[in-house]
């Protein structure tokens, strides 16, 4: 592992806020998706907390609909470093009736998480959550704070947020209150690839160009899965795709692309007219759809 001296300005500003977080907060935890995202935080938190362990455990709420890859990967990172995770299930919540599946052309759990990790937060006494979103994603993240507070039902009201001047972090919170962190908050798509580059970080192999079965609707490639509905008329076929965002199966676009190595990925990154979150579905449902799901106390 480099020498943090020797790191750039985006590492070291999150490094920091790794740390503030342990200083200022009783019980944290990392919010983990297997994503290229919540990876690079796993590498920022090895770093900000070496030689000792990290001294929070990750938490991934499963939809049950998660890419197979996605998952393998996730075990097997915990595994390897020795960390605690703990899983909170959506289909638990289905189930006992707290969550009611959506049915239809263009059903998703993504956003049946948000009762689950309401209930997760509640159930631990987690008082900061940190996670792996960034202002460049999306305009409502744009928007959020590095240290995000939330009210006791979770929402996050974005006209009323705490000013962060010279760096300064307030993590002061009410009873009931959490916050949410965002330590790679002014990092771009750009940087993250470039660090996993730098730091020689695996990945999912899905980020990479394979051969996958998919359908096309609404101009974005739909993977094609049990858990994705497709009309009669859809039609499947192999193309070579890859994934630039990974979530929920059901709200995850593929786009077409032969880039099989880190270099091949940055390199198409620069050339696309097209942003990240362009190839969330879940993002197509409203001009608001983010924002929406944030007050009501998505991460």
């Amino acid at each position: 592992m480099n020498s943090i001296l020797n790191q750039n300005t985006l590492e070291s500003e999150a490094v920091y806020i790794f740390r503030e977080v342990v200083a200022q907060f009783e019980n944290p935890v990392l919010l983990f998706s297997g994503g290229k995202d919540s990876i690079t935080l796993v590498r920022l938190a090895q770093k900000a907390f070496h030689p000792a362990k990290i001294p929070f455990p990750l938490m991934h709420i499963d939809t049950g609909h998660n890419f197979p890859e996605t998952i393998e990967f996730r075990d097997r990172l915990v595994k390897e470093l020795g960390l605690q995770l703990i899983v909170r299930h959506v289909q638990d919540d289905i189930d006992n009736g707290k969550s009611i599946e959506e049915k239809g052309k263009y059903s998703s759990r993504n956003g049946l998480q948000t009762n689950t990790l309401l209930d997760a937060i509640e159930e631990f006494k987690f008082d900061a959550c940190i996670g792996g979103a960034r202002r460049d994603e999306e305009k409502a993240r744009a928007k959020e704070r590095i240290f995000s507070v939330r009210n006791d039902f979770g929402e996050w009201d974005e006209k009323n947020q705490r000013p962060e001047v010279f760096d300064m972090l307030n993590g002061r919170i009410e009873i009931g209150q959490n916050v949410r962190v965002f330590p790679i908050s002014n990092w771009t798509e750009l940087d993250v690839w470039n660090y996993i580059d730098q730091e020689n970080i695996e990945i999912p192999s899905i980020y990479f160009a394979h051969e996958r079965e998919i359908f096309e609707r609404d101009g974005l490639i739909w993977t094609a899965s049990e858990y994705v509905y497709k009309e009669d008329d859809e039609v499947t076929e192999k193309r070579s795709v890859r994934f630039r965002t990974v979530g929920d199966i059901t709200c995850t676009a593929a786009v077409e692309s032969k880039a099989d190595t880190i270099q091949k990925i940055i390199q198409e990154i620069r050339e696309s007219s097209i942003s990240e979150r362009g190839a969330r579905i879940d993002d197509k449902r409203s001009e608001a759809a983010m924002e929406t799901r944030k007050q009501q106390g998505y991460f």
